[in-house]
């Protein structure tokens, strides 16, 4: 019995010590090669390349939403919504529309749960529809998904998963130079916390 509560006293030193360990480059996040530019000036740019169907996005999302409230006052978070093919693009337009809006807060969540719930929001009809029924206007909606200031965000959006290379949702980028993928969820809030600091201290140093 003695000897049991030895090994489990152990295991248990050994799991904080992993929780508690430095990220490695390589293994916890890489490195974007080539960098590229930010548009948060003297704050710390977080991307989250995301789509609304993706499950894995889905059961990042609490986390990164619960991280996002609290995070430091020299961090600048962004959702980039991504298109890998056609059938992604109207969430795109829909979350740039509701951002246009000032709506995109109160239904983040709710296409979250729709898409991964297999509701129909494959088209425009389908998600005017939705967030009608969540007090959204439609009309307004409808003209927003459809506009040139949507539409020149979506072509931006286009082009950071260009430039970052983006593979996979999701995908977090810290300071146009660390990518962040491919891990749990609770894994990837704790690298996104280390890599801040590591790119703050880059900073720093220039």
């Amino acid at each position: 019995m003695r000897f049991l509560k030895q090994i489990v006293t152990v295991l248990t030193l050994l799991c904080a010590t992993y929780a508690h360990a430095e990220v490695v480059a390589g293994r916890d996040y890489k490195l974007l090669n080539p960098p590229q530019p930010t548009s948060s000036g003297k704050k710390v740019e977080v991307l989250e390349f995301f789509f609304y169907g993706c499950p894995h996005c889905y059961h990042l999302h609490p986390l990164i939403s619960a991280w996002e409230k609290k995070m430091p006052k020299d961090v600048d978070f962004q959702y980039v919504p991504t298109i890998f093919n056609e059938g992604w693009e109207p969430m795109a337009h829909t979350y740039y529309a509701l951002e246009a809006m000032g709506k995109i807060r109160q239904l983040h969540d709710a296409l979250f749960q729709a898409w991964n719930e297999n509701v129909d929001l494959s088209d425009e009809a389908h998600i005017s529809e939705f967030v009608g029924k969540h007090g959204v206007d439609r009309n307004r909606f409808d003209a927003d998904y459809n506009s040139f200031t949507v539409s020149s965000k979506i072509a931006r959006s286009n082009q950071l998963v260009q430039s970052f290379n983006i593979r996979g949702t999701p995908t977090i980028a810290v300071d146009g130079k660390y990518i962040i993928s491919g891990l749990q969820p609770e894994e990837t809030i704790r690298v996104l916390d280390e890599v801040i600091k590591i790119a703050r201290k880059e900073r720093n140093r220039h």
